[in-house]
């Protein structure tokens, strides 16, 4: 008689360690120093497995510009060709096709309609990102570009300003309320 094992069957357990030889030859040329310092041998089977399929998902994922991450590419109208009407319809279900991709928009309600969908027309669809087949986690696209001035005035809390102040030492700029509030579809960092 066999015990059963904590993962599943006998089968699947052997079934498992075979996919888990073939994921290290596919990986084999792209493994450095770095990772040989992940202890992925005390980790159950199927969890290196996943572990390994995602590095092979990275190391052989294209980098390509987002608009060819669609089929058909996702080809949008210039914005300067748009009425503002047209244009925010367009801006709504561009946002929605770029979170089914895993691509949400962070710090957008200080920008109009206009100006969200310019930076979306000249600054993510045509950025260069590994188009990944599996992925599994988000994209977050920084919409004020970093700009701590920006974070600072629209976004950041009263405690997140007064710690800003006192590691700087800097003036903080004025704060104020975003005029575009939008509902965007969003996931946890």
């Amino acid at each position: 008689m066999y015990e059963q094992s904590v993962y599943g069957t006998p089968e699947s357990d052997v079934d498992d360690l075979i996919r888990n030889a073939e994921l290290r030859a596919e990986i084999e040329p792209y493994i450095d120093e770095s990772v040989n310092r992940i202890f992925l041998r005390s980790f159950p089977i199927r969890f290196e497995n996943e572990f390994l399929a995602s590095m092979l998902d990275w190391e052989s994922a294209p980098v390509e510009p987002i608009y060819r991450w669609f089929e058909p590419e996702l080809r949008i109208p210039a914005p300067e060709s748009l009425p503002d009407e047209k244009l925010s319809l367009i801006l709504f279900d561009l946002i929605n096709k770029l979170y089914d991709k895993k691509i949400v928009l962070d710090f957008t309600d200080h920008l109009s309609d206009r100006e969200l969908y310019g930076l979306i027309y000249r600054g993510i669809l045509p950025s260069r990102e590994k188009n990944l087949r599996h992925r599994s986690s988000f994209i977050h696209w920084d919409c004020s570009y970093g700009d701590s001035d920006i974070w600072l005035a629209y976004y950041a809390s009263d405690d997140d300003r007064e710690q800003w102040s006192d590691c700087y030492d800097e003036p903080l700029p004025q704060k104020q309320i975003p005029r575009y509030h939008r509902d965007l579809p969003q996931c946890p960092f």
